[in-house]
């Protein structure tokens, strides 16, 4: 006791609490989106709400969350490049497992390569983008975000302004990998290069403009469970949908 406070209050040493608590919340809420997905897809329970607009709106708040808090969290780390390795090589097994076992729900540059590809990229070019003040380089890669957003649609704009790209460069896998992805390509979860690395580095600037010393509060948890969620996201990951799938099944057996 200290201070009329117990040490459990505070996170460990080096910890940010409640930004592992972040990620684990946002993971609870993508396994509730793929178990959703699972229903629909795998089991034929049809949501139009989920096959709406509202479905839609949940998947982009679920991955723009994540990849701002990985670009955010990313400065925290001394080995990126390690980390992207590992992150990289993890989504390079969920690929090969998927094209396996279920070509027909296969995955091809998801999540989990393009969050290696985004720290390997960002962990080599650091020493430039340090050089870029934090608050020009948030802006400009949010900007940026929002031009390529519709990168997928065939062009690229902002408000009024819309460029046309040439459909040329929609041309194979290696062209998809960048966000440039030809009509035949199909991946159930896709995160092109060129669009979302700015989202990663709008969080990586964001970590740079607001300062260690005001991240202090964050420090404290909230809800420890979320926390270890958190911090054991990547194995959770690459666990969470096999363990639904057997959920769901097991499910459909009962009720049958």
């Amino acid at each position: 006791m200290k201070n009329g406070h117990t040490t459990r209050q505070k996170a460990p040493a080096g910890r940010y609490a409640l930004l592992d608590e972040l990620r684990g919340l946002d993971l609870v809420s993508m396994m509730l989106y793929h178990a959703c997905w699972d229903m629909m897809f795998l089991f034929g329970i049809w949501m139009d709400w989920y096959a709406g607009m509202p479905g839609r709106l949940w998947q982009q708040a679920i991955c723009w969350v994540f990849i701002l808090l990985s670009g955010f969290c990313a400065p925290f780390g001394r080995h990126m490049l390690r980390r992207g390795v590992t992150v990289f090589a993890a989504g390079a097994l969920v690929t090969a497992v998927t094209l396996v076992f279920m070509p027909e729900n296969r995955v091809i540059f998801g999540v989990l390569t393009f969050l290696g590809t985004a720290m390997l990229l960002t962990g080599v070019l650091e020493p430039l983008l340090k050089k870029v003040m934090p608050a020009v380089g948030l802006a400009v890669s949010a900007v940026l975000f929002a031009v390529c957003y519709p990168v997928g649609s065939g062009w690229v704009g902002l408000g009024g302004w819309k460029l046309m790209l040439p459909q040329s460069l929609y041309a194979n896998y290696f062209t998809a990998f960048f966000g440039f992805y030809p009509d035949w390509f199909y991946s159930t979860d896709y995160f092109g290069l060129l669009l979302w690395l700015f989202l990663f580095w709008a969080g990586y600037y964001l970590h740079k403009a607001v300062g260690r010393r005001r991240m202090e509060p964050l420090r404290r948890p909230v809800c420890p469970a979320l926390g270890w969620m958190g911090q054991h996201s990547l194995l959770l990951y690459l666990l969470h949908q096999p363990v639904i799938y057997g959920v769901l099944s097991a499910a459909a057996v009962l009720f049958a």
